[in-house]
């Protein structure tokens, strides 16, 4: 049995092909629940009207991505837990691959999907979440051929927007850590199941098509915000301290690179933002650090083959090239 969460804001325009794509799924033994995050537009209205079958958690406010699915993960009973974001659409085989994945290897504690362009599935939007030697996170295959990665493997993580996770492995990570409000929640939380011992199975048959950016867009002041304050936050908690050794001047060399990114867009005030909201918060990332830590299985050897080493140039090639498209 699954529970498909989906967390919800304002996202009203995406949700019927979202809901409509679950109905159509092969694998039925699953319930829908949509963690309504104080939308404005008519979505719980609209859930309730069109699709009766999903339990709705109406949310007075938005209180972000984490917190959300959190308030969902508490009350599930089911033996595996998908989230999928409302802007993603199932293939009908979609769930069924996740679950037959995790079936087949006990050792993983959670399945990745292939995400495609919803607007250009020809192309890979995602293939499960890569995380680089310079501590920071990228998605794997973008912009290759939706024919690629076709072979089912061990990856560092999975986009929690299309995910199927073991109940049993969240309880022991403690769910999302709230405090990043939203994005690099996922990646924080592949770190951690990592550190514990649990791997993550990417799928290729498991395919959604994403929209992408339907809710706070791209290079957004509240995206840059969030992502690069909360990249410093996966990196400080999770990296083992003798990879830190290994890593930190990588790490530097990419801020220092994204600031002058930033700077170019007109987002250098936002990103300088962001690092400030880093070290304001580093205290209590300190101290979720040492639990982390302190309770890790695996060796630092583990951890840095599943790193792969950044190629800043190529990224920012793309950035720019996408920029100037």
């Amino acid at each position: 049995m699954v529970n498909v969460v989906i967390v919800n804001w304002n996202g009203k325009a995406f949700l019927s092909k979202c809901l409509s794509g679950l109905r159509r799924q092969l694998y039925q033994s699953f319930s829908v629940t949509v963690v309504d995050n104080g939308s404005d537009d008519g979505s719980v209205g609209f859930i309730a009207e069109n699709f009766p079958e999903a339990k709705t958690i109406r949310l007075s406010r938005n209180l972000g991505f984490s917190c959300a699915n959190n308030i969902a993960l508490q009350n599930v009973d089911a033996e595996y837990v998908a989230l999928l974001n409302n802007d993603a659409i199932p293939h009908p085989s979609w769930l069924g691959g996740l679950v037959e994945a995790l079936q087949s290897h006990p050792e993983a504690g959670f399945a990745a999907s292939k995400m495609v362009f919803h607007d250009n599935p020809c192309v890979i939007d995602r293939a499960g979440d890569v995380y680089t030697r310079a501590g920071t996170a990228m998605l794997r295959g973008r912009g290759q051929p939706s024919d690629s990665y076709h072979k089912q493997e061990f990856v560092f993580g999975a986009c929690a927007g299309a995910a199927l996770y073991r109940t049993e492995m969240l309880r022991v990570l403690g769910f999302f850590d709230e405090d990043f409000f939203i994005l690099y929640e996922d990646v924080d939380l592949s770190f951690r199941a990592q550190l514990k011992g649990y791997k993550c199975i990417y799928v290729p048959n498991a395919v959604v098509y994403h929209v992408g950016s339907g809710s706070i867009g791209e290079d957004t002041p509240t995206s840059v915000y969030y992502s690069h304050r909360n990249l410093e936050w996966v990196y400080i908690k999770n990296m083992p301290a003798g990879l830190i050794k290994r890593t930190i001047v990588h790490h530097l060399i990419y801020d220092l690179a994204a600031f002058f990114f930033f700077t170019v867009k007109g987002r250098g005030g936002d990103y300088l933002r962001a690092k400030w909201g880093a070290f304001r918060g580093m205290r209590l990332t300190l101290q979720k650090r040492e639990e982390i830590q302190k309770s890790k299985k695996v060796r630092d050897l583990y951890i840095w083959n599943l790193l792969e080493k950044e190629r800043l140039l190529p990224r920012l090639s793309r950035r720019l090239a996408k920029k100037g498209s």
